[in-house]
């Protein structure tokens, strides 16, 4: 990756907190409040909501969607990429117009999905279309180049115009 745009913070890694997974974990649900729940962030003068439940120790699902991993709730891993960029939705969904941003939406189980993606890094973030608001469903790192191609197919078939 080149350097990173002027907008987007740098990294939140583990090491700052000297290891200590509860330190993290606890610095990490600060910052997400303080971006998500205590601000309003907007997409195109879309608010953004969050996936609120299951509450898990006190965290919202959004929060652990965009910091772990996996299919059953209360069973999802902690992924340290997604953890280390916790800073990076925010200031990435704000400067939607920046030219290092992909954009495009398509259908998931008959609901639209939002997608930006900062192709430079691969990180990916994906918004759920509610009525009159959008949810910060999740953000990941793509780090695979397979994956990569995949979702620059699907950005080429399914952009924002």
């Amino acid at each position: 990756m080149d350097e990173l745009p002027n907008w987007l913070p740098e990294f939140e890694p583990l090491e700052n907190y000297d290891g200590d997974w509860q330190i993290y974990i606890d610095a990490l649900y600060l910052i997400f409040k303080q971006n998500f729940i205590d601000s309003i962030t907007y997409f195109r003068d879309q608010k953004i909501g969050l996936k609120r439940t299951p509450i898990i120790d006190g965290k919202e699902s959004t929060f652990w969607h965009i910091t772990s991993e996996g299919e059953i709730e209360d069973e999802r891993m902690p992924d340290l990429r997604r953890c280390e960029r916790i800073r990076w939705p925010k200031p990435i969904i704000e400067n939607h117009t920046d030219d290092s941003l992909k954009i495009w939406t398509e259908k998931h189980k008959g609901e639209q999905r939002i997608h930006i993606w900062f192709q430079d890094d691969g990180y990916l973030i994906v918004l759920n279309r509610r009525n009159g608001y959008l949810i910060l469903w999740t953000a990941f790192h793509v780090a695979r180049e397979r994956q990569k191609q995949k979702y620059l197919k699907r950005w080429e078939r399914n952009r924002d115009k």
